[in-house]
């Protein structure tokens, strides 16, 4: 490469401008058109272009020609045909100009991109991939049938636990809006359904061990042909859930959804053709309609809090606490605690010792069971007779412990140190769930499925003692212990407005007090009481 650069140098600017235009001449170009002055926003550039190279000023061109081209070079051309060559190879490298302005960096990464790569863009030109004739017939039917609902009752609520609840009733309505002049129904059904979804099943990616489905309502709303005309149709339904079915919840081992479907389906499409029609191949377009609905259960709190007592041998130590066994989600729930026995008296050396509360944390824990069901596929089979034969398990238990809530205090209580009795420390304790917790409310349903919830308070206090004369002197002994203690606390919804549906039903016949006489009896009473007063016109007067 040196010694070319050192040639360019050496030799003059009109040899390199006939091997330019020789080596032009080779491959055959067609000039590109000038462009219109009036019409394109470059002509400053492209005229000053075209004037550097078309100047006096003679240009040399750097070749990547060898030095065996320069010596078997052919003849220069005349004059004038090696001038007008010479002028179409720059107007040709003034357009090579002009398209290396308006391409963007972006466009010739791409293009480069494309090119190391291989791909290149293929056009279908006729194909079409867009929607179907029966897409098109599926998408005009929904247009002209559309179903909705609108829940009346309140927001369902199971009052009291599994045994005593009396359920929650739930009513509302259907609307089918036909938008076409009329449509023909052929069935138009609904289904209520609890949907128990294992996330730690049996066996994994079987939908029978994962999925579970238990009917509890079906309503046929339409059971043969119907015509609908224009407008909007109510259809109403009704259940009372049963106060055994557990609430809605979404926890580590199980979640549970209660999933409503409705669904609407059309003798024929308006639009399908009549030859489509005649042969069968027309099917049904069915309008469907998924809701979840939210069930909760809300436990009536006791009036007063539970009282618990807790002594920590071999100390004298006794707590005795007051909390609320109901908790709910939202809002904070108080605890007191007063601790005894943190003084006492060694008469061998008169000393005071003292345990003093330096920390104390609070945890609310949620503790999860379940049985992960067995599908008939993945039942297992026993070998051996009848009589000796172990029956088949249900399922695998599965438990699972969450943390909901925890919080560690420094400071917050009062101690008092008077005197062997008179020693105490007293605190007021507000625990709540985590602000982004995840959490289920108690649960017990028929299947083993339970979720229970406890508090646990872990104090740790250190010993000190004192002389008996001089209290004030406190020296620290070293000597520390860990008081835990856990509190049984069940977590619930708030009732809110609602009241159980059993309250809220009108009175049945044999609460209907007796009715008032009849109208002819009232009747016949008061014309017998008027005639008595009335005396006759012919009676003598006094």
């Amino acid at each position: 490469m040196p010694h070319r650069v050192s040639d360019f140098l050496r030799n003059p600017s009109a040899s390199f401008e006939a091997q330019v235009a020789n080596f032009k001449k080779t491959t055959v170009r067609r000039p590109s058109p000038e462009p219109r002055s009036s019409s394109s926003s470059f002509t400053p550039s492209i005229t000053s272009l075209r004037e550097q190279l078309t100047g006096s000023r003679s240009h040399s061109y750097a070749s990547s020609l060898g030095d065996d081209d320069n010596n078997n070079a052919p003849s220069p051309l005349p004059e004038s045909r090696s001038q007008n060559h010479t002028q179409t190879s720059r107007e040709g490298q003034t357009m090579k100009t002009m398209t290396s302005l308006q391409r963007t960096p972006s466009t010739e990464k791409r293009e480069a991109e494309q090119h190391s790569s291989g791909h290149h863009r293929i056009s279908f030109g006729p194909l079409h991939f867009g929607r179907t004739s029966r897409d098109s017939h599926i998408a005009s039917a929904q247009q002209n049938l559309t179903l909705d609902w609108k829940i009346e009752s309140p927001p369902i609520v199971l009052h009291g636990d599994t045994e005593n609840s009396t359920g929650a009733l739930v009513s509302g309505l259907l609307f089918l809006t036909v938008r076409d002049e009329s449509v023909q129904l052929e069935s138009f059904t609904a289904t209520l359904n609890v949907h128990t979804t294992q996330k730690r099943p049996y066996t994994a990616h079987c939908h029978d061990c994962i999925h579970q489905y238990k009917e509890l309502q079906k309503w046929t709303f339409v059971q043969g042909p119907l015509t609908l005309t224009k407008g909007k149709h109510g259809f109403p339904f009704s259940v009372l859930l049963a106060g055994h079915l557990p609430a809605s919840m979404n926890g580590p081992l199980v979640s549970i959804a209660y999933e409503f479907n409705a669904e609407a389906v059309q003798q024929s499409c308006p639009s399908t053709s009549s030859a489509a029609v005649s042969s069968g191949t027309a099917t049904p377009v069915p309008v469907k309609l998924e809701k979840i609905l939210e069930v909760k259960r809300s436990l009536q709190a006791p009036e007063l809090p539970h009282h618990s007592v807790r002594i920590f041998p071999p100390t004298n130590i006794k707590a005795n606490v007051h909390f609320p066994q109901v908790i709910y989600p939202i809002g904070q729930n108080s605890l007191s605690l007063r601790i005894d026995g943190v003084a006492r008296l060694n008469s061998n050396v008169k000393t005071l010792e003292f345990w003093k509360l330096k920390k104390l944390t609070w945890r609310l824990e949620e503790t999860a069971k379940a049985i992960a069901p067995v599908c008939a596929k993945h039942l297992p089979t026993t070998s051996g007779s009848d009589e000796d034969s172990v029956p088949a398990p249900k399922g695998v238990s599965r438990t699972d412990t969450r943390v909901i809530g925890e919080k560690t205090l420094l400071s917050g209580w009062k101690s008092t140190y008077a005197g062997v009795d008179d020693s105490y420390i007293e605190l007021e304790l507000d625990y709540m769930l985590g602000k982004h917790a995840k959490y289920a409310c108690d649960t017990h349903t028929r299947d083993g499925t339970e979720v229970t919830h406890q508090l646990m308070i872990e104090l740790v206090v250190s010993q000190e003692w004192a002389p008996v004369s001089k209290p004030a002197m406190v020296t620290q002994t070293g000597v520390g212990r860990i008081l835990r203690m856990h509190f049984t606390d069940i977590l619930t919804q708030r009732g809110g407005i609602g009241v159980s549906w059993d309250n809220e039903a009108p009175p049945i016949y044999q609460d209907v007090p007796p009715s008032p006489p009849s109208y002819n009896e009232e009747i016949l009473g008061s014309q017998d009481a008027i005639s008595e007063h009335i005396e006759p016109l012919d009676a003598p007067r006094p």
